[in-house]
């Protein structure tokens, strides 16, 4: 394929979205920073409150699931704080995707939003699952009974029933979102403070049947095959592998960010949104699984319903019967704050010209894409009512993590873009020197900005972009090596640990090369704290979580990526509104020079 070509397919796939996009939103700007809160909180905090906490202390960290829940609400932070810096920097409808469309290109966008995609529609299948399944335990399980017997489906992979109540269920949720984000943000708000307060009674109610010593117990009174005893009956590893399945505890915060362009004051209000949400979701869990692990000592924990079993245990029956009202209202807020960002997502990809027009017409009664929204949800009511979720539940952790890795590394590259302050480069000690000095310095000089250049350039920008792919790419392989130490750590030698260290300082020095450059100049209302070190943690964390999934769950994410490919090459890449822009703009400029050259020849003549 000839060079030309090459470098055509190239800028097509890399063309970015201009950060400050002149086109009018057309969504009503009805959500305030209270509501903002609210919904990542719903989304965040369902029925794993209830439930996370017993199973992770029963069969992980023991009472230290306190210490599980604390490192993994620090690394949820990390990427809240990079999803706050981009909410007050690109306050826009479509999260994560529009993030990585103005930093990194059209593409690699494309495959974020196309997976935050399939991440919320099984979100939302296997929320409305769950509320159906609970609730069909409180009736004895009728429903599927009758449905069993006279609708069986016999289809490997697929549910034994159609779940109906599922369906109709997320069609109505559906039909409350698309009727205006202020309606189904006051539907969500008082689904999440009843949530809260059943939280608040289950910790207040709890501490008077506490007891210390079932933070302590002797390894003789400890059943087989549960640990050691005391606060860390499993050890460290424990508590590490309980911190990576308290961390999904978290996952949902980021539909904060997908709701910009409703927000009164994005810049300011997403921040704080994010921020706060996250810190109280983990107090939530954190005073959950101190009174849980207190109340029971933590092998005497019912995995599947650990605070009804509690409860009962201790003779509190109210307070059981208040826990199952609690998960019921703590599902529905789940599946609002699941359901919201998704038509959200489609509104951004369609508008961009990457999905099918039609998905992203905004109606003139409700000021919501509600096409859009109706047909994801029919989407999310099909998988809930026909499939087995069991299997795909990983794939929506794939694009949860995806997404946080693009969106930490997007902050460092345009934390360090190209600064327009300046044309030429200045230097801290205040003299100023000539582009090509600049390139006659060595290259170990550039990289550590041994002239301590404090104006970003293109050349400084470059390597920030570099550096961070690389990182990215040697994360996947630390990550590895790390794995094989929480698998077997009890054996770990000396060799190891040396390997395991020499391993990180690659991490260290680019991190180090990237705190050395220029930074961007850029006045925002939020930015992150100790770049690029927060940052750099935050991706290191997602990788690592991404390669523990199975190889199965990377199957089924690369066929859904298959038939994206198929959509943006047949479609996306012909109606991209970039690629319209460009076009127009060039179509004026030869319009311009056409004009130009005719007037001159006039004037000859």
């Amino acid at each position: 394929m000839p060079s030309g070509y090459v470098t055509k397919f190239f800028r097509v796939f890399t063309r970015r979205k201009p950060l400050e996009d002149s086109s009018e939103s057309k969504l009503a700007k009805v959500l305030s920073a209270f509501d903002l809160t609210v919904l990542g909180i719903g989304s965040t905090l369902g029925v794993g409150v209830y439930v996370l906490a017993g199973e992770v202390s029963k069969s992980y960290a023991g009472p230290a699931v306190v210490i599980s829940f604390l490192i993994a609400a620090i690394a949820s932070m990390l990427a809240g704080l990079c999803y706050a810096e981009f909410g007050a920097r690109v306050p826009k409808a479509g999260s994560a995707y529009i993030y990585s469309y103005v930093t990194i290109g059209e593409f690699i966008a494309f495959l974020i939003g196309w997976n935050l995609i399939l991440e919320y529609a099984i979100g939302s299948a296997s929320v409305v699952k769950g509320l159906s399944t609970y609730l069909d335990s409180l009736c004895g399980y009728a429903m599927r009974d009758f449905l069993v017997a006279h609708l069986p489906i016999h289809v490997p992979g697929f549910s034994s029933y159609p779940d109906m109540f599922a369906f109709i269920v997320t069609i109505l949720f559906s039909w409350a979102i698309a009727s205006g984000a202020k309606e189904s943000t006051r539907m969500n708000n008082v689904f999440t403070m009843i949530n809260l307060g059943v939280v608040l009674f289950v910790i207040i109610a709890g501490l008077f049947k506490v007891s210390s010593s079932n933070w302590n117990i002797p390894k003789s009174a400890v059943p087989e095959d549960y640990g050691e005893g005391g606060f860390m009956p499993y050890g460290i590893s424990g508590v590490i592998k309980g911190a990576a399945v308290c961390f999904y505890g978290f996952i949902g915060f980021d539909c904060i960010a997908t709701a910009g362009e409703e927000a009164k004051n994005p810049k300011k209000s997403i921040p704080f949104a994010v921020i706060v949400s996250l810190a109280t979701i983990f107090l939530a869990y954190f005073g959950v699984s101190i009174v849980l692990t207190m109340m029971l000592p933590y092998y005497a924990q019912d995995e599947s319903a650990p605070l009804p079993h509690v409860f009962r245990i201790h003779g509190l029956h109210v307070a059981e019967y208040v826990v199952s009202i609690g998960a019921m209202f703590g599902l529905c807020a789940s599946l609002m704050g699941a359901m919201f960002p998704l038509p959200r997502i489609v509104f951004a990809m369609s508008n961009d010209g990457l999905l099918f027009k039609f998905l992203g017409e905004v109606s003139s009664k409700y000021k919501t894409p509600f096409k859009g929204t109706m047909l994801t949800g029919l989407l999310c009511g099909i998988l809930a009512a026909v499939f087995n979720l069991s299997q795909l539940v990983n794939m929506m952790s794939i694009g949860t993590l995806l997404a946080y890795s693009m969106v930490a590394s997007c902050v460092l590259i345009l934390r360090y873009e190209v600064d327009d302050r300046r044309d030429s480069r200045t230097l801290g000690s205040g003299r100023i020197i000539s582009y090509g000095l600049e390139q006659s310095c060595a290259w170990w000089k550039r990289l550590l900005n041994t002239n301590n250049q404090f104006v970003s350039t293109k050349q400084s920008a470059r390597i920030v972009t570099v550096i961070v792919t690389l990182f990215s790419i040697w994360c996947l392989v630390f990550s590895k090596i790390l794995t094989k130490f929480e698998e077997d750590l009890e054996h770990v030698t000396k060799y190891n640990v040396l390997f395991l260290t020499l391993a990180s300082i690659p991490l260290i020095i680019m991190l180090i090369i990237i705190s050395r450059q220029p930074t961007s100049g850029a006045k925002l209302s939020f930015k992150v704290p100790l770049v690029p070190w927060l940052p750099g943690i935050s991706i290191l964390i997602n990788i690592y979580l991404m390669i523990k999934l199975d190889i199965l769950t990377w199957m089924r994410v690369s066929i859904w990526i298959g038939i994206g490919l198929v959509i943006f090459l047949s479609y996306g890449i012909r109606h991209s509104r970039l690629k319209l822009r460009e076009q127009r703009n060039n179509s004026i400029a030869l319009l311009r020079d056409s004009s130009e050259a005719a007037f001159i020849r006039q004037e000859h003549h």
